[in-house]
């Protein structure tokens, strides 16, 4: 090979590295994750278009689930929530039998939009009683949640139990509508 010919070549050379580098680096290369990025913004708003989807279908299914918790919800009046509730346990005591001993009562109000009452009640009875009164807590109308329950005998036998359990029901305060 000449040499003008070769400076010609390693000219060109030269010049189609450089471009290649150019090219590989500036185009292709922020085109690459330009186009990844794309993808991915793409498939978070698919999801997002789905899970939009399913919250339309399920929006009755949702609303009437929220008009049932507002129902059933205890007032936002202590002393008639709390009335509602003595109302409701001794009621469930008739239909099963226990005999409730102890009612104690107690407010947590934790948040602006709801308060919840906390009561311990205190029952005694054979087993059939017992759990028909758990049966009747638990399927009442009112926003009631069984925290805790404690099981025990009073006779030695195990005929005469007493139960201790820990009820905690939900009162929706209605914000101020300015």
């Amino acid at each position: 090979m000449k040499i003008e010919n070769r400076q010609q070549f390693l000219v060109v050379l030269t010049i189609a590295a450089a471009g290649l580098f150019v090219a590989v680096n500036f185009i292709i290369t922020p085109l690459a994750g330009f186009w990844s990025a794309r993808q991915t913004q793409i498939r978070e708003l698919r999801l997002q278009v789905k899970d939009g989807n399913q919250m339309i279908i399920a929006e009755t299914r949702t609303r009437n689930r929220w008009a049932e918790m507002q129902t059933n919800a205890l007032p936002a009046n202590t002393s008639l929530a709390e009335q509602q509730l003595f109302k409701s346990v001794d009621d469930w005591s008739r239909s099963s039998g226990a005999e409730v001993t102890s009612l104690m009562p107690q407010w947590k109000n934790d948040d602006t939009n709801y308060m919840t009452l906390n009561c311990r009640v205190e029952t005694s009875g054979d087993l059939g009683a017992l759990s028909r009164f758990l049966y009747d807590v638990e399927r009442g109308p009112v926003a009631l949640r069984l925290d805790s329950l404690e099981i025990t005998e009073r006779d030695k036998d195990g005929q005469e139990l007493t139960m201790s359990a820990e009820i905690n029901g939900l009162a929706l305060l209605q914000p101020d509508k300015k």
